[in-house]
């Protein structure tokens, strides 16, 4: 479960006036249904460190620079990098993410820059990847140090150049494409060790920002915990009797 959502707005006036009524119990029948009221996309917080992330993506946004996410696993990397997209310029166009941990080197290229009809078995008709499905918008590229490095040398060209050519293409597509990357390991790190490009990693490093895991966060608990109590009390039909608060005591 990602641990995040947006200040002051996970969950609207009349959704929580609704929810605590004197009886203190809130069905998913009620008037006001929670599950309409909360956005799921948003980030739930008021903790200085989660300010301080939004602030930063206040500033990057409007602009064109490439923005590096960089914290542990479970820090909700995606909602703040579509948060990015929605404030950006680019905020009427796709927003793309493709999970790199989770593509076997031999696709990458494939996934990121698309494939022509009969590039290799199996390809029987021209797709297009990632990079041309965001065209005009946003795509989050997440576990970034999870590319070979071969992957990592291609995906450098496309950022210097703005086209991408696919499997089995004989010629470049100009992309507009702002791209986000995430990280949950130490970039710099995996530079000096070797296992990452240095030049792709300044391409990718243009506006850093660290998201801080839950434990630097614990004056979010009590949001975050009323957040998905209500969420989840509306996607199991489930009657709670106690106040949200109730189970803050535990922590």
């Amino acid at each position: 479960m990602t641990l995040a959502g947006s200040p002051g707005e996970y969950l609207a006036p009349e959704a929580r006036k609704s929810s605590r009524q004197t009886t203190g119990v809130t069905t998913a029948s009620s008037p006001a249904s929670i599950h309409e009221k909360i956005d799921t996309q948003k980030i739930v917080g008021i903790s200085a460190a989660v300010s301080i992330a939004l602030q930063k993506i206040e500033r990057v946004a409007p602009t064109p620079a490439t923005v590096l996410f960089n914290g542990e696993s479970g820090v909700g990397k995606d909602l703040f990098a579509n948060e990015l997209h929605r404030k950006s310029n680019l905020a009427n166009g796709p927003f793309v993410a493709l999970n790199c941990a989770a593509i076997p080197d031999t696709l990458v290229e494939a996934e990121l820059f698309g494939v022509e009809k009969g590039a290799f078995t199996g390809a029987e008709k021209s797709r297009p990847g990632r990079f041309e499905r965001a065209n005009g918008g946003t795509l989050f590229l997440d576990e970034i140090p999870s590319l070979s490095y071969e992957a990592q040398g291609k995906l450098l060209r496309t950022l210097q150049n703005g086209e991408i050519e696919r499997v089995g293409g004989a010629h470049p597509i100009q992309v507009n494409v702002r791209v986000v990357a995430a990280s949950n390991k130490d970039l710099f790190k995996e530079v000096q060790n070797g296992l990452f490009r240095e030049d792709l990693y300044y391409r990718l490093n243009v506006f850093p920002i660290r998201l801080p895991p839950l434990r630097e966060r614990q004056d979010d608990i009590p949001l975050l915990i009323e957040h998905f109590l209500y969420r989840y009390s509306n996607v199991y039909k489930k009657i709670f009797q106690d106040s949200p608060e109730r189970p803050v005591k535990h922590f």
